[in-house]
């Protein structure tokens, strides 16, 4: 499918149409966006381009759960192994660079190659997590005992949930997913109800690359639930109301320091 130099320059009545198109070109089953109380809209004509199912409390319990058990097998998983994985979720973004573009600038509004550049951030932190996941060493630490050394070991944190907004609806995703994931983490992830579409490929690229994420889609007005929820073992998010800005980044592991004998 040929990629439109300007996302703009579609009639209204094209936007739908190219929507459809671009998720079937990425792979997405129509069923995953056909039906739902979450309509999701595209700025360039305010027309509903598709549609996605919400998760109730239970869900969200449920999908927390998954992630749970899926994190006490990830993290037994060998740091080089997990970083190949990673490594796999890169190339599949970068074969499809335009496509994925092309739907973060019909869901946002960007041009495309703003929709581009992020994707191009996806593809950067997939390659910066995979050299990391070769350099989870700790600290050596001298020891006040006779023959002894202390060694500095870092440890995954568990489930890890991240909230996005609808103005980098990958991005920021991607920061927080690809390190947790190298690190041993797995991750429950809360995407923008303007954005639900973007949220749904991803989820794809992951299964397609053996990763495991649990995608949460739920209105804004249960996003404190879900912050405050207490089977979440950190939390990142970037979100912005009449109220207050506010983001955070996620730190993937705690350390602990053993004393061993230098034999």
């Amino acid at each position: 499918m040929p990629i439109p130099t300007s996302i703009a320059t579609n009639s209204v009545s094209n936007v739908r149409a190219l929507t459809l198109d671009t998720l079937r070109e990425l792979g997405v089953r129509e069923a995953e966006f056909a039906s739902g109380p979450i309509a999701a809209r595209s700025p360039i004509d305010g027309g509903v381009i598709g549609r996605i199912t919400e998760h109730d409390a239970l869900g969200v319990e449920a999908a927390i759960g998954r992630a749970r058990d899926a994190a006490l097998r990830w993290r037994d998983v060998p740091a080089p192994r997990r970083g190949e994985l990673v490594r796999l979720l890169g190339e599949e973004l970068r074969a499809q660079k335009e496509t994925l573009g092309q739907l973060v600038s019909i869901e946002t509004g960007k041009i495309l190659t703003e929709g581009r550049g992020e994707v191009r951030e996806m593809i950067d932190i997939c390659d910066f997590a995979v050299g990391l996941s070769r350099q989870l060493y700790g600290l050596m630490i001298a020891s006040e005992r006779p023959g002894h050394t202390m060694r500095e070991t870092w440890h995954p944190l568990g489930v890890i949930g991240v909230i996005t907004a609808f103005n980098f609806p990958v991005a920021v995703w991607s920061w927080n997913a690809a390190l947790a994931f190298v690190c041993g983490n797995s991750v429950v992830w809360k995407p923008s109800e303007k954005t639900p579409l973007s949220g749904a490929k991803r989820r794809r690229d992951c299964s397609r690359s053996y990763l495991a994420v649990e995608k949460s889609e739920r209105r804004s007005r249960t996003t404190d639930a879900f912050r405050s929820y207490r089977r979440l073992d950190r939390l990142a998010w970037a979100a912005r109301s009449r109220h207050a800005s506010r983001s955070a980044s996620v730190a993937c592991c705690w350390s602990s320091v053993a004393t061993m004998p230098l034999s």
